[in-house]
């Protein structure tokens, strides 16, 4: 059964928001419908239909750093189908699929806290995000 899990972070901006609808099943039970990404050993995302890749990689992300619990607590595996990753426009960054896909999986899985946030700061683009223990990803530098 879907559920969905709303992200809101209100600023002087207007704020940022996101709502993502996803269930998760053991990944033999849909027998190759669909694509889907392996995140982690047997660990799965079948993202959405039509979905920005920025998107799609953000939500990867948010996924990742449950990835070894979630791995541990499903040894048959866990297929994550998201149904849909829906949000306003002028109150969306693809960084905010990580935090709503965080948000979903602590809920549902009821799992630690990892210390994905954002938090408004003045300064240049409004937002800076905080991985946690997990240095910046899709960083550019080697």
């Amino acid at each position: 059964m879907s559920t969905t899990f709303k992200y809101r972070l209100r600023s002087p901006l207007g704020g940022l928001a996101a709502d993502l609808t996803a269930e998760h099943r053991a990944p033999g039970t849909d027998a190759g419908k669909g694509f889907r990404l392996q995140i982690y050993r047997n660990v799965w995302l079948a993202p959405p239909r039509g979905i920005n890749w920025r998107d799609a990689a953000w939500l990867s992300f948010g996924l990742s750093v449950h990835s070894s619990d979630l791995s541990a607590a499903h040894p048959d595996g866990l297929l994550i189908e998201v149904a849909a990753l829906t949000f306003p426009l002028a109150h969306f960054r693809s960084e905010v699929a990580a935090l709503a896909m965080d948000g979903w999986v602590r809920k549902e899985f009821d799992l630690p806290d990892r210390n994905l946030l954002v938090v408004y700061d003045s300064g240049s683009d409004g937002y800076r995000f905080q991985w946690g223990a997990n240095s910046a990803p899709f960083s550019e530098e080697f």
